[in-house]
Order: structure tokens, then C-alpha cells, then sequence
């Protein structure tokens, strides 16, 4: 990705280590020492330090996140399962990261670059996936509320993950099963060895899944604001009642997707537009806000749910706080 830090690690140019072999230099002349020229330096990369330091974040984060779901054997609903996929899924993706900044500096060679690029590759695609899943289910569970809880959604739960972790297995095989620009650099995308139709492909794959969750939080928020309103209506609230709650809503919603669009927009139209020759601050760059989805995640969808603070509890003090088991559920928990 970064073509001056290729330059640092590789050490001196091949015609200066043949040239410093053939001549015949005295070892008493300090001055000509080929030794000291020929020492490679390692250099580090700052933005490949933020990255790695973003992946153990997300380690950390979501690891709790599959801890608690793993541990619970109360929180096997659907919607669990789907967040526990989105935590191991963000997991595996910080996972990554941390493993292609200690190949990039201790082990290089092209079976590793294939190897971590398929990780972060099939990772990011499942996270991104796991998040279209969750709003697939919410959307279920309110426009079917009386059959929702059966045995049929549990089995399309399975179904969806299935399909989900299947297609972004096969998208993180493609880079080591050959579609890859190792051999060709020209046909190099901005985060090589990916190549520009494979980057195109993930692009507007992800342009059109967001297209999908976009319409579906929009029917998602209908369905609250009418759920609200009978609400309000049946237990004679007050019209600023049901303002609030219905506020609440929408910006819960708009909290989710605005906080997915500035995360993984820049990095996807960059990606579209860009090859391998723009310069590699600007990869970084959009790149690294992309990361930053894995980091909030854990706070929007597994953090904030009652259930999982109430394991939480459990887990760590054992015992569950009061203002959590009186806390009702309101047409605003979306």
C-alpha cells in the first residue's frame, strides 16, 4: 500500500549490493565500509501503527462481546445470535489488522500478504453482512411482532448466517485462490494485492447493501412512529409524549446509519475511483475510519441492549443493578 515504505524495508537497490560485492575495498578504509551501507533499516509506518493499534481495540472490544454471548445461554434468540456474528465478525477484523502489521515488518513474503489480505477481506465483508442481517431482523420483528417468536425465524436466523459467513468466506478465497495482481501490478487496486475489479466488486456490493438497510430503517421508522402513536393513543398520552418517544426513535435509527455511511463511504468510493498509483496517504486515510465501524459497533448494538448489560452484570459482580431490571422496553428501543 505504501510504495516509499516498500522502498525503506527492502534495504539497499539490488545494483548497489552486486556492485559492493564485486569491488575489492580495503576493510582498513572506515571511510568505504560496505557493511554500514548495506544494513537495511527497519522503518515503521505511523498510519500501519494506528491500524494495528485500531485492530487491538477491536480485539478487545468485541472479544468481551462473544464472551458474554457464548457464556449466557439466555441470549440464543435471533437477534443475539446476529450480534454475537457481528462481534466475532469485527473480532476476526481487528484480529487481521494486528496480524498484517507483524507480517509486514517480521515475516513478508506473498503467502502471507494472500493469507492476511483473504482475513481482513472476508472479516470486514461478514461484519458489513452481520450489520444487513440485524436490520433485516429488526425489520422482521416489527412487522411481524405476533409470529416472530417461532420456530421458523429461528431457522431463517441460521440461514442468514450461514449465507452471510458462506459469501464472505468465498470473496476472502478469492485473493488466494489466484485473483490477485502479485504478478500484474497494473491491474493493482489501492490496497494490494487486490485487484481493481475485485475492490470494484466489494465496492458496490456495499453501495447497494447500504441502498438495502437504508430502505429498511425507513420502514423501520414508519412502523415505530405508528407503533408510538397507538400507543400514546390507548394510554391517553400526551401528543409531546409521543413526540419524544418517536424523536427517540428516529434518531436511534439515524444514529446507526449516519455512524455506517461516514465510516465505510470514503474508503468505498475511493476504492471505485482510485488504482494503485494514487498516493497511499489517501488508502490510509479512508481507510481508517472504516476500522473505526468495528469500534463503535460493539457500543451501538451490543453495549446499549438491556439484555446483554444484565449478563454483563452478572458476569462481573454477580448480581444485576435495579434501574436495569425496572427499565421497560419502549417502541424507541429500534
Amino acid at each position: 500500500m505504501n510504495e516509499d515504505l516498500k522502498v525503506n524495508l527492502s534495504g539497499l537497490p539490488r545494483d548497489c549490493i552486486d556492485a559492493s560485492a564485486t569491488e575489492n575495498i580495503s576493510a582498513a578504509a572506515p571511510s568505504q565500509d560496505p557493511g554500514a551501507e548495506s544494513e537495511p533499516e527497519l522503518v515503521v509506518n505511523p498510519w500501519d501503527i494506528v491500524l494495528c493499534s485500531s485492530g487491538t481495540l477491536i480485539c478487545c472490544e468485541n472479544a468481551i462481546v462473544v464472551l458474554i454471548i457464548f457464556h449466557s445461554p439466555s441470549l440464543r434468540a435471533p437477534m443475539f445470535l446476529l450480534i454475537g456474528s457481528l462481534a466475532l465478525a469485527d473480532l476476526l477484523a481487528g484480529l487481521g489488522l494486528i496480524i498484517n502489521f507483524v507480517f509486514a515488518y517480521l515475516l513478508q513474503s506473498e503467502a502471507t500478504k494472500l493469507v492476511t489480505i483473504g482475513l481482513i477481506v472476508a472479516s470486514f465483508s461478514a461484519s458489513v453482512c452481520s450489520l444487513l442481517a440485524i436490520t433485516v431482523d429488526r425489520y422482521l420483528s416489527l412487522y411481524y411482532a405476533l409470529t416472530y417468536h417461532s420456530e421458523r425465524t429461528v431457522t431463517f436466523t441460521y440461514a442468514m448466517l450461514v449465507i452471510l459467513w458462506g459469501t464472505s468466506i468465498c470473496l476472502g478465497l478469492l485473493p488466494v485462490m489466484g485473483w490477485n495482481c502479485l504478478r500484474d501490478e497494473s491491474t493493482c487496486s489501492v490496497v494490494r494485492p487486490l485487484t481493481k475489479n475485485n475492490a470494484a466488486i466489494l465496492s458496490i456490493s456495499f453501495l447497494f447493501m447500504f441502498a438495502l438497510m437504508l430502505q429498511l430503517y425507513i420502514q423501520i421508522c414508519k412502523i415505530v412512529m405508528r407503533h408510538a402513536h397507538q400507543i400514546a393513543l390507548q394510554h391517553h398520552f400526551l401528543a409531546t409524549s409521543h413526540y419524544v418517544t418517536t424523536r427517540k426513535g428516529v434518531s436511534t435509527l439515524a444514529l446507526i446509519l449516519g455512524t455506517f455511511a461516514a465510516c465505510w463511504m470514503p474508503f468505498t468510493l475511493y476504492s471505485l475511483i482510485a488504482d494503485y498509483t494514487y498516493p497511499s496517504i489517501y488508502t490510509y486515510a479512508t481507510l481508517l475510519p472504516a476500522t473505526y465501524n468495528s469500534i463503535i459497533n460493539p457500543v451501538i448494538y451490543a453495549y446499549r441492549n438491556q439484555e446483554i448489560q444484565k449478563a454483563l452484570c452478572l458476569i462481573c459482580c454477580g448480581c444485576i443493578p435495579s434501574t436495569l431490571s425496572q427499565r421497560a422496553r419502549s417502541p424507541s428501543d429500534v
